[in-house]
């Protein structure tokens, strides 16, 4: 089954459930992906779904620190509430120690050795990592390696 079909089936559940948060949330996010294939006349596979889903992932944190800077401590609940469920489709994340395992593997493998290469590198940790690292970290770790 597809992360769509999987979104799909799980929007239907919720209906039945009464899950109006959690079939609000899906039904935003299958409202980004069908966006993004109109869009680009294209239908997403797995790996694009998650790109779609880590980018609602980052919207929201990104409003989350913006409310917070507001005080409205109130809407800032209701979109780490929604991050919760988007997480649940996303695979689990990395973790430091493997994180820097993958750093290390592609500064050897891309034989980076200053600042100027940081770009090889994050190339080639972001296609291994595939949406199970925040990228920002995996940037700062490999600026501070190269730095």
């Amino acid at each position: 089954m597809t992360l769509k079909q999987q979104l799909t089936e799980d929007m239907k559940n919720a209906m039945r459930a009464g899950e109006k948060h959690r079939l609000g949330v899906i039904r935003l996010m299958l409202a980004a992906i069908k966006q993004r294939e109109v869009d680009e006349r294209i239908e997403l596979d797995d790996t694009q779904v998650l790109v779609a889903l880590e980018k609602m992932l980052k919207q929201r944190r990104d409003s989350v620190s913006q409310f917070e800077a507001a005080s409205r401590e109130d809407l800032a609940v209701i979109e780490r509430d929604e991050m919760a469920v988007i997480e649940t489709y996303l695979p689990t994340k990395l973790n430091d120690a493997e994180i820097d395992a993958l750093v290390t593997a592609a500064i050897a493998e891309t034989g980076a050795s200053s600042a100027r290469d940081m770009g090889k590198v994050v190339a080639a940790v972001k296609e291994k990592a595939a949406g199970r690292a925040d990228m920002a970290v995996v940037s700062a770790k490999i600026k501070a390696r190269l730095g």
